[in-house]
């Protein structure tokens, strides 16, 4: 029986080719050439699951020649290589790995936010470089039949979450058949636009009018009771690949916010094929 390990290394494998421009570049060409976009892409994932530095990452892998096998690695990268490949892989390339992840959905998805620390740096590090806000917050888009994490937004403000539930749905309307929200997300234009594009919003109205009531009640309950859902897997997020990014710039936090899901996703394809 294969280890679990392995077995997301393979999925890790499967889904990074599916992402790059040249899925058939060998891993790492003989003679000394560049590794494959799609090989760093499946060493970034696998740094992400071990919990580790680049660093040790390198020195864990080293003794591991099967998992090289499965990417089909005849050498490992320098620990500077592999961290200069996390910035130079493109966010697109990270979302798109994501989608791939999340290869199970139903259509009826839950939406709702959570905080994630930065790591602490040294306070020489945080005066220099004007490090002052020390959470992000996350948005999820969550399948509630699968669990999966189809998509995800990352700030370090705290926009309204009106505000960015649109963003959401918008990149993933052709998906969606409903959406539930707490009423955090009550926004007469979020709702219109979800309708216009054929999606179901499943969100509670903020209590003014009697009117509001009546909304409220006629609600598909079943439906909208799945949204605790997303607190669910934000629990499982945390519990398992930590509860702070490493990365100290804010576009390589947002790369590994985007990974710890892809990387959520590919433990439960392999968990629960």
């Amino acid at each position: 029986m294969k280890s679990e390990f392995r077995l997301l290394t393979r999925e890790s494998v499967t889904k990074a080719k599916n992402v790059v421009v040249n899925p058939d570049e060998p891993a790492d060409p003989e003679g000394g050439g560049g590794f494959a976009e799609w090989a760093m892409l499946t060493l970034q994932a696998l740094r992400i699951e071990l919990g580790t530095s680049y660093r040790q990452t390198i020195d864990l892998l080293s003794e591991m020649p099967g998992i090289l096998e499965e990417i089909g690695l005849t050498r490992l990268p320098h620990f500077t290589v592999l961290r200069d490949w996390f910035e130079q892989i493109s966010m697109k390339t990270y979302r798109a790995f994501l989608g791939e992840s999340a290869e199970k959905h139903t259509g009826h998805a839950a939406i709702d936010s959570t905080g994630f620390d930065r790591d602490q740096p040294s306070r020489h590090y945080a005066q220099r470089a004007h490090y002052r806000v020390r959470t992000l917050k996350v948005t999820a888009l969550v399948d509630v039949e699968t669990l999966y994490v189809t998509d995800v937004h990352i700030s370090t403000k705290t926009p309204s979450d009106f505000r960015i539930g649109p963003q959401v749905t918008r990149r993933n309307a052709g998906d969606l058949l409903s959406v539930a929200a707490d009423r955090g997300y009550d926004d007469k234009a979020f709702r219109d636009e979800l309708r216009a594009n054929g999606i179901r919003p499943l969100i509670k109205h903020r209590i003014y009018w009697a009117l509001d009531h009546a909304h409220n009640a006629r609600m598909d309950r079943d439906r909208y009771n799945r949204r605790w859902m997303v607190e669910t897997v934000f629990s499982s997020l945390k519990r398992t690949l930590g509860s702070a990014v490493r990365a100290r710039s804010w576009h390589l936090e947002f790369r590994e916010m985007v990974l710890k899901c892809a990387v959520y996703n590919l433990r439960r394809t392999v968990r629960y094929p």
